[in-house]
């Protein structure tokens, strides 16, 4: 059985809207994206760099898989995470059944929840979640995310989509935190 871990970026009012880039998620007419960019630092890509290396998989809703995989497979400058995600296998959550683009890539179509509970029973390993907020919050609620890789950005946005919204009551345990340079905290909780 696979263990699911939501790795994301968010501000500390809880947003996680758009970290990456101005232009990554406009939705509700959101104007702050990129606002991760500014506290990105070496000891941060370091410690995520570790949590590449013990990954199985890599699960994704279908806007996160278009948008960060084609990002980061077409971006030219050399990178850690390029070749990480063009050889990892990538599962996508989607509504519809429109071919996906990138190598080593599967799709889940029908009902999120239900088709990622049985990956999660066939599956090997860690299966890394990257922003995919809709289907964090789907499989949280349902209680199959197994853990969660928060990196809090001393930033307020004020608004946008934030990780977690209504919901029951989940309480997780603290597994180890680090500070960046940049004052990221990168907190790794395991569902309790």
């Amino acid at each position: 059985m696979a263990e699911i871990i939501a790795t994301e970026s968010i501000s500390l009012d809880g947003v996680m809207q758009a970290p990456g880039s101005p232009d990554e998620d406009t939705r509700g007419g959101f104007e702050h994206g990129g606002w991760a960019a500014p506290f990105a630092s070496d000891d941060q890509m370091a410690i995520m760099g570790e949590g590449m290396s013990q990954a199985g998989g890599m699960l994704f809703g279908r806007r996160t898989y278009d948008q960060l995989v084609g990002f980061w497979l077409s971006n030219p400058a050399p990178n850690p995470f390029t070749d990480h995600i063009r050889e990892t296998q990538k599962w996508v959550a989607s509504r519809t059944s429109a071919p996906l683009e990138h190598p080593n890539s599967t799709l889940l179509t029908g009902e999120a929840v239900e088709t990622v509970a049985r990956l999660r029973d066939e599956a090997e390993g860690a299966l890394t979640i990257l922003g995919s907020g809709e289907l964090v919050r789907a499989l949280h609620e349902a209680g199959l995310v197994d853990g969660f890789v928060l990196l809090v950005h001393p930033v307020t946005i004020g608004s946008g989509q934030r990780l977690f919204g209504e919901g029951g009551r989940h309480d997780l345990a603290l597994r180890r935190a680090d500070t960046t340079s940049t004052g990221v905290v990168i907190a790794q909780y395991r569902a309790s």
